[in-house]
């Protein structure tokens, strides 16, 4: 099971220009015959470096793919401080930092071990650190959830890894009735610092059960935290962070983006687990968004910017709970609201984003709140269908467009 999804993450370069046509981050190139399958590497600022590929000029990919304006050049970026890592080095970086720093840290989950994880995230780790710093465990999510809320209790610092989250759903009683009460029905005898960590959402035809967003199914638990990374800086940053918690964190990881890379500082950083991210500041309108989306919505906003709209980008990052101080000011600027996500429609993170807004924000708002979710169905294995089922950036023009008439 671990090949199988470690084979279906590796992304395969082709020598073909990418069609921008296709607003879709998983519209890699197929394989073709004699090539060789490799990770993809995307920089911060959107472009394929020369060693990834089969061409011989650097390809355009995702554009605006940083929280910056600016549109330096690949070149530009390696003379700054730091070093580049991709997202899942990124969050391979902050837990073994936090590792380092505190015996108490440790790891589990189902090929975390040797095998380094299905998406490399523990590689290494348990060579330096042991076997029973970093556990292998049998294919029982259920138990082995239920062990580390059980270590959490004992003053242990477990961090979770769900093969998929779409797995996590075997520990859904474990992760509501024990990870997010036990502090409360303890009468506080009992703190859960736990990280329950994994990678989601739609990847590339990886079928329904493997293409699971599970958002939506913890955000009613009392007593969780959840956070979504985007970037490896901000990944590295919440995963520091969510393990110096003393609350029970899920931290969320897109399947598609662990291959894109950033240059993060050198110096150790923590992120806060309760503040979004401003990615884009503009006048107009305030879209909010998280994870994959991210990059969905700086597409459609090169777009807009040419229309003459000037949209505000705003990545919540922090699901539970929302950011009201970042949001409100933006809304109390823009007047205008459109949230986009991956998640479904129906009791999704934009549902209750939404009755949040208008719950604190109603007379600031001069147009209905605008959400753009994932359709309520299984998603498809055939590309092209599954391509339908998520929200793509012509959508997030055509609904910006409709909000600012």
């Amino acid at each position: 099971m671990a090949a199988a999804l470690q084979t279906a993450a590796l992304l395969s370069a082709s020598p073909n220009p990418i069609d921008s046509r296709r607003f879709r981050l998983g519209s890699f190139a197929r394989s073709l015959p004699g090539t060789r399958a490799s990770f993809l590497v995307v920089r911060s600022d959107g472009s394929i470096p020369n060693s990834f590929t089969a061409s011989s000029r650097s390809e355009k990919f995702i554009t605006n793919a940083v929280a910056t304006k600016s549109n330096a050049p690949a070149s530009s970026t390696a003379s700054k401080p730091g070093h580049e890592l991709l997202l899942f080095e990124a969050l391979r970086e902050g837990l073994e930092e936090e590792m380092d720093r505190d015996p108490t840290v440790c790891v589990m989950g189902e090929d975390v071990g040797h095998y380094g994880g299905s998406y490399k995230v523990t590689k290494g780790l348990a060579t330096k650190y042991g076997d029973l710093r970093v556990l292998d465990t049998p294919i029982a999510e259920n138990s082995f959830t239920g062990m580390g809320i059980g270590a959490a209790m004992t003053g242990l610092r477990p961090v979770v890894e769900g093969m998929n989250m779409g797995f996590l759903l075997l520990a859904y009683n474990q992760i509501s009735n024990n990870c997010g009460m036990l502090h409360y029905t303890s009468g506080g005898q009992f703190k859960i610092p736990i990280v329950i960590r994994g990678p989601g959402g739609v990847g590339r035809q990886l079928g329904a059960e493997h293409s699971q967003r599970l958002e939506s199914y913890f955000q009613s638990i009392p007593g969780l935290q959840m956070v979504a990374c985007s970037t490896p800086y901000n990944a590295k940053g919440l995963m520091k962070a969510a393990i110096r918690s003393d609350n029970p964190v899920v931290l969320f990881e897109h399947v598609l983006l662990y291959n894109l890379k950033e240059r993060i500082p050198d110096e150790e950083y923590v992120l806060c687990l309760e503040e979004a991210e401003m990615v884009r500041p503009g006048e107009h309108v305030t879209i909010l968004t998280y994870s994959r989306m991210r990059y969905h919505v700086m597409q459609a906003a090169k777009t807009l910017v040419n229309k003459g709209y000037d949209p505000e980008v705003i990545d919540i990052r922090s699901l539970k709970p929302f950011d009201l101080y970042t949001i409100g000011k933006s809304v109390k600027k823009t007047h205008r609201v459109l949230i986009v996500e991956e998640c479904m429609r129906t009791g999704g993170i934009g549902s209750s984003l939404r009755a949040a807004i208008i719950d604190n924000f109603w007379d600031y708002l001069d147009a209905p709140i605008m959400c753009l979710s994932s359709q309520d169905v299984p998603t498809p294995y055939a590309g092209t269908l599954e391509e339908w089922t998520v929200v793509q950036p012509a959508q997030i023009v055509a609904a910006v467009e409709q909000i600012c008439k």
